[in-house]
C-alpha cells in the first residue's frame, strides 16, 4: 500500500499531530471528578451497553481490528488494573481498550481538551474520560478518583506517549511519570500495542497485541519501580510494533 502522506517532525516527546482548535478547559479544584450515584449509573449504561455496539462496529468496519492475547486480561478479572497503549488514533483510542476488556469498565486519562467541547464534554466523561488536573489542588481529587476506579475493579487506560501521531508504526520514547499509579496502588498493568498490517492489496487492518500482567517489583524503591515498570512495558511495545508492515502515514525526522 502506498503512503498517503508525509509528516516531518522534530520532537518525539512533545509534538502533536491531531488537529484541534479547542481551548482546553481549566481543570481546577472545583472540577468534580466523582459524580453522584445517578450520574454514575447513567454512565455505566451509556459506556458499557448503549455505546458498545457502535464502538465494536466502528473498529471492525474501519480497521478490521483483531486482538491478540486478549485472554491475558482474564488473569486479573477480579482486580483493577492499568492499561498502557500507543497513541495512534484520536476517536478510536477512546474505546479500543474497552472493547478488549469488556465487560470490565474502562476509564481513560485524557487531555482536558477532550472534554472541552460544549455539549459533548459530558458525553465524553460518561464514556470514561478522566481529565488531567491543571493545578496541585485538583491533583488530590484526580488521584482519589483513580484509586476509587481501581478499587471498584475497573481498568484505567493511559497513553504514555501523551500526543497523538496518527497511524505511527513505532513506539515513541515516553517518561516513567505515568507509571506511578500502579506502583502506588500495587496493581498490575497491561500494555496494548496497536499495529498496522496489510489487508489485501490496498487496505490495512489494525492488530492489537495485549501483553502482561506486569507487576511492580517491590524489591526496588518506588522511583526505581516506576522506571523498571516503564522499561519492561516500553520494551515489550517496541518488539510488538515491529509487526507493523505498512505505513499509511510516513513520519520523517526533520533536520535541525
Amino acid at each position: 500500500m502506498s503512503t498517503k502522506k508525509v509528516i516531518y517532525y522534530k520532537d518525539e516527546l512533545n509534538e502533536e499531530f491531531a488537529p484541534s482548535d479547542l481551548e482546553p478547559r481549566v481543570i481546577d479544584e472545583n472540577f468534580k471528578y466523582s459524580k453522584n450515584p445517578v450520574w454514575d449509573f447513567c454512565s455505566i449504561i451509556f459506556q458499557n451497553i448503549l455505546s458498545m455496539p457502535i464502538k465494536i462496529g466502528y473498529a471492525k468496519l474501519k480497521f478490521r481490528i483483531k486482538y491478540v492475547g486478549r485472554e491475558k486480561l482474564k488473569e486479573c478479572k477480579d482486580t483493577g488494573y492499568f492499561i498502557y497503549a500507543n497513541h495512534t488514533q484520536g476517536f478510536a483510542d477512546t474505546f479500543i481498550p474497552s472493547i478488549a476488556n469488556f465487560p470490565k469498565r474502562n476509564f481513560l486519562i485524557v487531555n482536558p481538551v477532550n472534554i472541552s467541547l460544549e455539549g459533548t464534554g459530558t458525553i465524553v466523561e460518561m464514556l470514561g474520560a478522566i481529565p488531567i488536573p491543571g493545578n496541585k489542588k485538583a491533583m488530590k481529587n484526580f488521584l482519589e478518583v483513580i484509586e476509587k476506579r481501581i478499587d471498584n475493579k475497573s481498568s484505567i487506560t493511559i497513553y504514555p506517549e501523551a500526543h497523538i501521531w496518527p497511524y505511527y508504526t513505532k513506539i515513541r520514547p515516553f517518561k516513567s511519570v505515568s507509571f506511578k499509579y500502579p506502583v502506588k496502588l500495587n496493581k498490575p498493568s497491561f500494555c496494548m500495542t496497536n499495529t498496522y498490517q496489510k489487508r489485501g492489496k490496498d487496505k490495512i487492518k489494525m492488530v492489537t497485541y495485549i501483553d502482561g500482567p506486569f507487576f511492580p517489583n517491590q524489591e526496588l524503591t518506588p522511583k526505581e519501580q516506576q522506571q523498571d515498570l516503564r522499561d519492561r512495558i516500553y520494551n515489550t511495545m517496541v518488539e510488538r510494533s515491529k509487526s507493523s508492515n505498512v505505513e499509511y502515514i510516513k513520519y520523517v525526522k526533520a533536520e535541525i
